[in-house]
C-alpha cells in the first residue's frame, strides 16, 4: 500500500461532521451503524455488507458485547473474528435493531436497502465515498473508518498492556506487516519520545 494513495484518517471534527449529516438522512439509524461499524469496530466495506444480525446479538436476541464476524463476511478464509463492542455502535445497533423489529432476524443483514435483503460490498464503498464527498473529505474513503480506528487503537494499545498483535488480530490481518502500513505515524509523538531518549 503506497502512502500516498491511503485513505485519510477521520479527524474528530470530521466525525461529528459526519454524525451530524448522518442525522439528516432518510435512513439515519441504519447509516450510523454503517459507519460507527466502520469506525468503531473497523471492519472492511465486505464486513460491513457481510454482517447478520446473529453475529451481533447474544443467546437472548439482545445486541451483545461482541461482535462475532464470520468468515463468510470477511476477507479470505481466516478472516473471522471476535472485536469487542464499543458502547457508542452498541446503543446505535440496538435502535436499529428496535427499528428494524421482526426483520432483524439472525439470518437477516444488519445493513439493508429498501429493495433489497442487504447491500453489496459495492454498493458500501460507494455510500461511503457519496457521504465523503458531500461532505468535502477530500482523500477519504470507505477504508477511512478502519484505517482511523487501526490507526487510534494501535496508540492506545500500550496503555491497557495489549500489543500490535492484538491490533493485528482486531484487524483480521494476517501479518503483522499489513497491519503497520494502516496506522498513521505521528510526528508530534515522535519528537516527545527523541526527547526522552
Amino acid at each position: 500500500m503506497a502512502l500516498s494513495k491511503q485513505a485519510k484518517i477521520i479527524s474528530d471534527k470530521q466525525f461529528r461532521a459526519i454524525l451530524a449529516e448522518l442525522d439528516t438522512r432518510r435512513y439515519s439509524l441504519r447509516d450510523r451503524v454503517m459507519f460507527m461499524l466502520s469506525l468503531k469496530a473497523g471492519l472492511r466495506a465486505k464486513e460491513v455488507a457481510g454482517v447478520t444480525w446473529g453475529m451481533l446479538t447474544d443467546a437472548e436476541g439482545e445486541i451483545g458485547d461482541v461482535i462475532s464476524l464470520e468468515n463468510r463476511a470477511s476477507k479470505g478464509k481466516g478472516g473471522g473474528r471476535h472485536i469487542p463492542m464499543h458502547p457508542d455502535l452498541k446503543a446505535a445497533l440496538i435502535a436499529l435493531h428496535r427499528d428494524r423489529g421482526k426483520k432483524a432476524r439472525p439470518d437477516m443483514p444488519v445493513i439493508h436497502s429498501e429493495r433489497d435483503r442487504g447491500l453489496s460490498a459495492a454498493a458500501v464503498v460507494v455510500w461511503f465515498h457519496r457521504l465523503y464527498s458531500g461532505l468535502g473529505m477530500v482523500g477519504c474513503s470507505s477504508h477511512s473508518g478502519r484505517r482511523t480506528f487501526i490507526t487510534r487503537a494501535a496508540r492506545k494499545i500500550s496503555e491497557v498492556g495489549g500489543s500490535l498483535r492484538d491490533i493485528q488480530q482486531l484487524a483480521g490481518h494476517s501479518n503483522l506487516g499489513t497491519t503497520a502500513l494502516y496506522i498513521q505515524g505521528d510526528a508530534d509523538a515522535q519528537r516527545k519520545v527523541v526527547a526522552l531518549i
